[in-house]
């Protein structure tokens, strides 16, 4: 029988022994990091960081600033547009403001009632100058005149309906009626302004009116009249002196 051959482990073989480090990982004084080894940290995630674009605007925005812009335009053209028709309505027909006076005053009728109320009838007369040459007038209905005292108003009328032709002058006899509420205050400070032969009034007129350049008709205006009036009396049946009168017109549409 043949021998058993024995089997001997072979020795393992020695490894190398490492090199002892000559310097410490860390340096004294430093405590060692709890993360491990900064070496074998990844290194920290850098974000890229892109310009800012700002966003367009939407076109809504711009439609809304075209429209505005446009309508600018278009208002100042129609500016433009009517600087020149006035212009050339100026030198064409070179219009001129109608003038107004005061010429007389009747009173057929001031005295007071047995309810202390004053009853007022005056018959004014107003003269209107136009002195254009190629402009008319027309003074429509709806009119409206008035006598004041002192912030009291005396008695109302209205003006007729007629036309005024180029460089005419027209005489108004104007009928005007009123009754004043309470009016013994009143007459008291009328008699005293009676005694110094002063009496202030302002008569007040509001027509409407239609400008006519040529044959042309233009829209309906109003001519707002004041005229303020110095009398010496306003005794009934009686001559009344006007010492002075000064009228201003303005016009509105």
């Amino acid at each position: 029988m043949a021998d058993h051959q024995k089997i001997h482990p072979a020795p393992a073989p020695e490894q190398e022994a490492l090199p002892k480090p000559t310097a410490p990982l860390v340096p004294r004084g430093s405590s060692r990091s709890e993360n491990g080894d900064p070496e074998r940290q990844q290194p920290p995630l850098r974000r890229s960081l892109t310009p800012y674009s700002p966003s367009k605007p939407p076109k809504k925005r711009s439609c809304c600033k075209k429209c505005l812009c446009w309508s600018c335009c278009l208002l100042f053209l129609v500016i433009i547009l009517l600087g020149i028709l006035a212009a050339i309505i100026y030198f064409v027909f070179q219009p001129k403001i109608p003038k107004y006076s005061v010429d007389s005053m009747r009173i057929t009728q001031f005295n007071m009632n047995n309810d202390m109320s004053l009853s007022a009838t005056f018959n004014v007369n107003i003269t209107a100058r136009n002195p254009n040459k190629k402009i008319g007038i027309y003074y429509e209905n709806g009119s409206h005149l008035s006598v004041w005292y002192k912030g009291t108003n005396l008695c109302e009328g209205t003006l007729p309906k007629f036309y005024q032709g180029h460089r005419n002058t027209t005489v108004l006899n104007v009928k005007m009626t009123g009754q004043t509420e309470n009016a013994t205050n009143l007459l008291q400070s009328l008699q005293l302004d009676q005694q110094s032969g002063t009496i202030p009034l302002n008569l007040r007129v509001k027509v409407p009116v239609r400008i006519k350049l040529g044959k042309l008709k233009l829209t309906k205006w109003k001519f707002l009249l004041k005229c303020r009036l110095n009398v010496d009396s306003l005794s009934p049946d009686n001559v009344i002196r006007i010492r002075d009168n000064k009228c201003k017109v303005r016009f509105r549409f």
